[in-house]
């Protein structure tokens, strides 16, 4: 058992959904069911297999991964010398590599340096072709899209957002600026709840928020993604979904489709939380951005939105806790390793480390994943420090 804010759960290999036995039988027996109905979607231990099977409880739209085949992954195992890597975490104690995956509930990692996959496993219900739950590393991928859009001239950042949707006018974003709304700098009358399912994303609701201060301060609130997808789909006449296949999905030679969550009435797609991919599709979109936008050879997306990415307003913005930034839907460490980072609430991460030629995609279940940087953070670090020497 592991203990976090007074609460004891199941450790990670307790907790693993195979031990369990969630929703096996024809039909599953009461007790191991899970669904929205009963709130058990994004309860703990149920999450750790809902996380890789959420096209089995909402509705999606896929993400073709395109008529060609798949993009090669080289491999180069490492396992020998990643497993026993230590490390101590912030509270000063010594942990192994492979013991400190338990002990952050993954679901599976892959890493990759210099474009190989140095190591791989899996955990609990995921394996290599299945799609699991970004959560907001699904925010990366929308501010990267719209990034691209912006550096192309098809989107101007300091438009103010009712110049691309005019339905917005009289809402929270009437004075709000494309890049504001991309660096989630606005001032909203809205709660970010990211334990409850809304309808956040919906157009309907996105004209009820209204504003509540002075833009310019950062403020985490998923409305803002969805506003992006919404603005992005309104001038370039290509849903989220199709964005998403035709910039990157084809381009990189994903592996396996993807899907995106949407709502069951309108359709409108979670631009926020709602991508569902593997871990070795995310891994690729990870090294095409510490490639700065190239893939085979290819320039994907402007070199310039890495670099901004990189430096943005570093010096003019205010700083986020342990020195960070956010620019563009990407948390920026600033760190020895220059690591820019999309996160996922129970423990997703996609950690580039361009000073260590690193990629690490993560997927996780984490039942309070405000407490997992405590290890993550240290372990990346370790994992960099020992690939670059």
């Amino acid at each position: 058992m592991l203990e976090f804010d007074g609460q004891r759960y199941l450790d990670g290999r307790a907790s693993d959904p195979s031990v369990l036995g969630w929703m096996r039988g024809v039909p599953p027996p009461a007790d191991k069911r899970i669904t929205f109905d009963a709130g058990t979607v994004f309860a703990f231990p149920q999450t750790r297999w809902s996380l890789s099977h959420m096209r089995e409880l909402r509705p999606t739209i896929n993400v073709w991964r395109g008529q060609d085949g798949p993009s090669l992954l080289e491999r180069s195992d490492m396992s020998s010398d990643i497993d026993p890597i230590t490390f101590a975490d912030t509270d000063g104690r010594t942990r192994r590599f492979d013991e400190a995956l338990f002990d952050t509930y993954a679901d599976g990692i892959v890493v990759l340096h210099r474009g190989r996959i140095v190591y791989e496993r899996y955990f609990g219900a995921l394996e290599p072709h299945l799609p699991h739950s970004c959560q907001s590393i699904t925010k990366s991928y929308t501010g990267t899209l719209t990034a691209a859009f912006v550096q192309e001239g098809v989107l101007d950042q300091l438009k103010m957002i009712p110049h691309y949707l005019p339905e917005l006018r009289g809402t929270g974003w009437e004075d709000a600026t494309l890049r504001q709304v991309m660096d989630m700098q606005t001032s909203l009358e809205y709660v970010q709840d990211v334990t409850k399912i809304d309808e956040s994303y919906t157009c309907d609701f996105l004209r009820t928020v209204r504003k509540q201060g002075a833009h310019g301060e950062f403020a985490y609130k998923n409305v803002n993604t969805n506003v992006m997808a919404w603005v992005m789909a309104r001038v370039t006449g290509r849903s989220f979904a199709q964005l998403l296949h035709e910039r990157l999905w084809a381009p990189l030679g994903c592996e396996e489709d993807g899907y995106i969550e949407i709502d069951p009435t309108t359709g409108a797609p979670r631009a926020a939380s709602g991508l569902n991919t593997t871990l070795r599709d995310l891994a690729r979109f990870g090294e095409m951005i510490r490639c700065e936008g190239t893939w085979n050879a290819k320039q994907l997306v402007p070199a310039s939105v890495v670099h901004d990415l990189q430096e943005g307003d570093r010096f003019s913005r205010p700083q986020l806790p342990f020195g960070y930034t956010y620019r563009s839907q990407w948390w920026i460490s600033h760190n020895e390793l220059d690591a820019l980072e999309g996160l996922g609430l129970y423990g997703q991460s996609l950690y580039i480390a361009p000073k260590a030629e690193m990629v690490v995609a993560i997927f996780a279940s984490h039942p309070a994943s405000a407490h997992i940087d405590r290890i993550r953070a240290p372990q990346m670090l370790a994992l960099g420090r020992m690939l670059r020497a």
